[in-house]
């Protein structure tokens, strides 16, 4: 397993956080956040009692929290109790303090508001679409992201037809795609473009997104048409639904002589398109 060491600010004051590469998470160390919120002169205190009232409670989150070393004030790398964003933002519920309070309301708020798009998903799409168009992405980057969603559903609906199991079943047969059209497993496309958390989809270009959704449309197709059985048989044809795709861009680069597979995203590659129209007139 490898870690990246970072060190976050919040509002002037430092948050020690570990990225954890096999698991995709970051994880924070909850005594810098609780020094941060309740202004503690002695913050490693405040989390003791804090601690010691949640397992009380039988709060599930302080039990399952883990144990990291962490650069200490005094240089040396000693264990702190850390927390993923899920787990913080659950602790955070019960630090009473005001600068807890707009954190508890933004959480309530988002409460609120997947409610309502589970049920009117009609909403959800609203906000997706209001969202990346703040992010500067084109309305139509946004079409073809919003039907790679729905292309994406028709696949994971045809994997749960065939007795494929979500999670990392689902996970493995992506990846077998991905390799197969881009070159790289997710992970790798991923690092490629500079990414942690982030969505790989949304740092896509429009002919990135284009082939990856080739890809993931024909392997429903020969899906439905071979009718696999069970997680084996399923990723013979991941492959070859991704192959497909990838041929597809093996020609495309030919005729072109341009990589498509390019750490930039889309909104970086309008930005650059804009710039050449600007410095063109």
């Amino acid at each position: 397993m490898t870690k990246e060491t970072a060190i976050k600010l919040f509002n002037q004051k430092q948050v020690r956080c570990h990225w954890d590469d096999e698991k995709e998470k970051w994880y924070f160390s909850i005594v810098d956040v609780v020094g941060v919120l309740s202004d503690s002169e002695n913050p490693q205190t405040y989390w003791r009692v804090l601690k010691k009232r949640l397992l009380a409670e039988g709060n599930e989150t302080v039990t399952n929290c883990n144990a990291l070393k962490m650069l200490a004030a005094d240089g040396k790398m000693r264990f702190t109790d850390v927390a993923d964003t899920e787990q913080l933002f659950r602790l955070i519920q019960s630090v009473p303090s005001p600068k807890a309070e707009p954190f508890k309301i933004w959480l309530a708020r988002v409460g609120s508001e997947r409610i309502d798009e589970i049920e009117d998903p009609e909403i959800g799409i609203e906000r997706l679409m209001e969202t990346y168009l703040r992010k500067g992405y084109s309305k139509e980057w946004i079409n073809q992201r919003l039907k790679s969603i729905e292309v994406r559903k028709e696949l994971t609906d045809e994997w749960e037809n065939r007795g494929v199991e979500k999670g990392q079943d689902f996970a493995i047969l992506t990846d077998d795609i991905t390799r197969a059209w881009s070159g790289f497993s997710t992970k790798q496309y991923k690092q490629f473009k500079n990414l942690k958390k982030e969505n790989l989809r949304d740092h896509m270009s429009n002919l990135e997104l284009v082939l990856n959704m080739l890809a993931e449309a024909t392997t429903t197709e020969i899906s439905r048409e071979k009718k696999p059985v069970g997680f084996e048989n399923s990723r013979k044809i991941a492959k070859q639904g991704g192959t497909i795709a990838g041929n597809t861009r093996k020609a495309i680069e030919a005729k072109s002589g341009r990589q498509i597979v390019t750490r930039q995203n889309a909104k970086q590659l309008q930005q650059r398109k804009n710039k050449e129209i600007g410095d063109s007139k």
